[in-house]
């Protein structure tokens, strides 16, 4: 049944893509049509009725009418729906919550109905069909796919309403889909404990020798799922064999009783794995499976640091953007292989951006989906059938082309995300395009970075703050430094206008081995889904690397 269902899910993808690329041809339309729909659907709610979207005939009088609200504006009415009340903000009941990751700022409920779960079900299908098309465009197929999502709710509402992250309401409520794309059970993401759950979805796939993909929200969970394999190989290669689960597994009794009565011994591949092992001192994804085809995961951002690390693990195996979305919606879609450039997407949402003369504005003046300029940065607007309209998330993307009259957005950083010793206004996207190109300058690799900065001196130096790789030797610290300095000015402007006078010299400091992972556990225990979890490589927060030992501080003369 599994090997007709995949099939018949690619064609239906096959087919929701050309439609999708149809209507890429009419964007102005498209958007105009969906914004219409929506307006319609929630005219009668509360808030619906509060603005008179009912009375609202074009765009125009929709901008002029709603304002641009930050999720403060919705929050109380969240809460009202969170406690039982309905017709607030939707129309359709609300089934679920998403939770933000909290990872930049306060955790926020964001309201989910069929309606716009559908919604987030285009998007999704149509990068499947992307997916298929590029590959084949490469001789190379698509299949099967290993995943480590967890499906664990957060909680429940006083109004009876489940809660979790968008892509634990995304498999819970789109599960059948989802079965036929994991080449492991579904049950495998039911674990609660973060290494059960990776451990055991790896043992089930590893019984497969012709999975085609990895996929993870974020290029450092992908490194996280290598990690897990490499460091317990031996026992993974045990139980694949035995047909049995690890006993030192932190599993729920009822999981585990599930899992053992799926699991079947499979000696002549537990064989297999063990001589690729042996020959090579190490398993990785692309020795497990030899005929992998994508990694997908998120591009854009702080994506590149990371990616210079895959081809250790995956080799030439080529990487895939999916989607670019959030709890909030889903904005754009991937089409194409190692690309970042990603389409609008346009019939999940209606899309404003704001440029940069007016980020400061109390009333900015948008631009809609066609009037955008590549090359440029904006801030992104999305109206769905959340039940939030004009809402600022907070993203920040720069425009790269069109496909067809739609934009093509990659996600550079979040807006509030950036350190200043002064005023010059360094974001995450500058330092992590610094980091990358130190990395290739000096041939070395890094575990991760952070900059942060130093509380004795004011203004305060912009210090450095790497961890090596496992393995990995910097020679010349003093010059890794100045190189940081010199490529910092190069990336952002306002820096350079102000270094010497007034912003000091930036200090490095060298991390020992394990200091990023303590961090990361840190984040995790204020409650951020492992899944989601995003690390943030700056920090104006004096006590973020509070604790962690400094082997080596290096300063310029």
């Amino acid at each position: 049944m599994a090997n007709f269902l995949l099939p018949l899910l690619t064609t239906v993808a096959n087919q929701v893509k050309n439609n999708f690329i149809q209507k890429t041809r009419q964007t102005n339309a498209v958007q105009e049509q969906f914004l219409r729909k929506l307006l319609f659907a929630y005219q009668n709610t509360e808030l619906g009725r509060a603005y008179k979207i009912g009375e609202i005939k074009t765009i125009d009088q929709f901008r002029s009418r709603i304002p641009v609200l930050p999720y403060s504006s919705y929050e109380r009415l969240c809460d009202r729906i969170a406690k039982g009340e309905q017709n607030i903000l939707t129309s359709d009941p609300v089934v679920y919550f998403n939770l933000t990751s909290g990872s930049t700022s306060k955790q926020k409920l964001i309201p989910v109905t069929k309606r716009f779960q559908n919604s987030l079900l285009q998007p999704n299908l149509t990068s499947i069909g992307f997916l298929q098309e590029a590959l084949k465009s490469q001789g190379r197929k698509f299949g099967k796919l290993l995943a480590t999502n967890s499906v664990q709710l957060v909680g429940t509402t006083s109004g009876g309403i489940d809660y979790g992250t968008a892509s634990v309401g995304v498999l819970r409520m789109g599960k059948f889909v989802y079965e036929q794309l994991f080449a492991h059970p579904y049950e495998t993401l039911q674990p609660a404990d973060s290494l059960a759950r990776h451990y055991i979805c790896l043992l089930f796939a590893l019984a497969n020798p012709n999975l085609r993909g990895i996929g993870a929200n974020f290029p450092m969970l992908v490194l996280r799922i290598c990690n897990y394999l490499e460091l317990y190989t031996e026992d993974l290669i045990k139980d694949l064999e035995t047909g049995k689960i690890a006993s030192w597994l932190s599993l729920e009794p009822e999981v585990r009783a599930l899992l053992e009565r799926q699991i079947v011994a499979n000696p002549r591949r537990a064989a297999q794995l063990r001589e690729i092992y042996k020959s090579h001192g190490i398993l990785t994804p692309k020795l497990a499976w030899s005929n992998l085809s994508f990694v997908a995961t998120a591009r854009g951002g702080t994506s590149d640091f990371y990616f210079e690390r895959f081809p250790t693990y995956f080799e030439d195996t080529p990487g895939f953007g999916a989607v670019y979305s959030s709890a909030e919606g889903t904005f754009s879609i991937n089409h194409a292989l190692n690309t970042d450039g990603s389409i609008l997407a346009i019939e999940s949402g209606f899309f404003e951006f704001i440029p940069q003369d007016q980020w400061e504005a109390a009333h900015p003046q948008t631009l809609l989906a066609t009037e955008v300029k590549p090359g440029e940065l904006y801030r992104i607007l999305v109206t769905n059938y959340s039940g939030f309209y004009r809402y600022d998330i907070g993203d920040v993307v720069e425009v790269v082309g069109f496909y067809e009259q739609a934009p093509l957005l990659v996600f550079r950083y979040r807006r509030g995300g950036l350190i200043s010793s002064t005023t010059e206004k360094t974001t995450e996207f500058h330092v992590t395009k610094v980091m990358q190109d130190l990395q290739q300058k000096f041939s070395v690799l890094l575990e991760d970075f952070c900059i942060t900065l130093s509380d004795e001196t004011l203004p305060p130096s912009y210090l450095v703050n790497i961890e090596l790789a496992p393995g990995e030797i910097l020679e010349d610290y003093s010059g890794f430094l100045t190189a940081f300095d010199l490529l910092l000015q190069e990336n952002n402007t306002s820096y350079a206008i102000k270094r010497p006078d007034p912003i000091p010299s930036p200090r490095l400091r060298v991390l020992a081995l394990g200091s990023f992972a303590i961090v990361r556990q840190r984040q995790l225990l204020k409650g951020i889904p492992d899944s989601q979890l995003k690390f943030p490589h700056i920090s104006d927060d004096r006590n973020f690397l509070s604790g962690l030992k400094v082997e080596q501080e290096i300063r310029l003369d």
